[in-house]
């Protein structure tokens, strides 16, 4: 089974290609001083399968992460992978953020992910939704806990180990991959966004 899994919703795009488990290509992209990385997303899945001499229709399974994260991310890589499951026929696979990145150092992690509004999305093996930072600081206590560098200081005062995801180049397209393989196969109609809190309203 091919897999295409791309991620447009952290700090980075990454587009990962594997048949079963294993990596046949794999592409990451930086924001640059004109665009946002998620601008970059087609044009790179285009390449990434053309450098590994395949054809959409190759494709058996599409999978993204569906959030949390930036919204502009979320809204681009679902919109993408739900009309590339549509047109081929395939099946689409969403996966959160936060589960993923509970898989970076290889086990199932406490995951809190700056939220904004003084709240961070947190994760113990399931979503906790949108907490306050003077709960999650109780809750990390003793614990390891995976989050980003808005976070990291804070929580490294009560966390038995703190880790930000942003500082290091984590395998996260494999990661996606991985999930993917643990999920049901879904079609592009189940594929949706994961707004824990509601898209900002701009103009207020």
């Amino acid at each position: 089974m091919k897999i295409l899994a791309f991620d447009t919703c952290l700090d980075k795009t990454y587009i990962t290609l594997a048949e079963d488990n294993k990596i046949i290509k794999s592409e990451t992209i930086l924001s640059d001083g004109e665009n946002y990385h998620s601008a970059y997303l087609i044009s790179t899945i285009v390449k990434v399968l053309k450098d590994s001499g395949l054809k959409p229709s190759d494709i058996d399974t599409v999978v993204t992460d569906i959030g949390p994260g930036s919204f502009t991310g979320i809204r681009a890589c679902t919109t993408v992978a739900r009309v590339l499951a549509q047109q081929l026929g395939i099946n689409a696979i969403g996966i959160s953020s936060l589960e993923i990145l509970s898989e970076i150092l290889g086990g199932k992690d406490l995951v809190a992910m700056d939220a904004k509004k003084n709240k961070a999305y947190l994760f113990d093996g399931k979503i906790l939704g949108a907490i306050e930072l003077e709960k999650v600081d109780e809750i990390v206590k003793g614990k390891t806990v995976i989050t980003d560098n808005n976070l990291i200081e804070r929580l490294s005062k009560n966390a038995k180990k703190a880790v930000s995801y942003q500082a290091s180049s984590y395998p996260l397209g494999e990661i996606l991959v991985k999930l993917s393989l643990q999920k049901k196969e879904n079609n592009w109609r189940t594929l949706k966004p994961l707004y824990i809190q509601p898209p900002p309203v701009f103009g207020r």
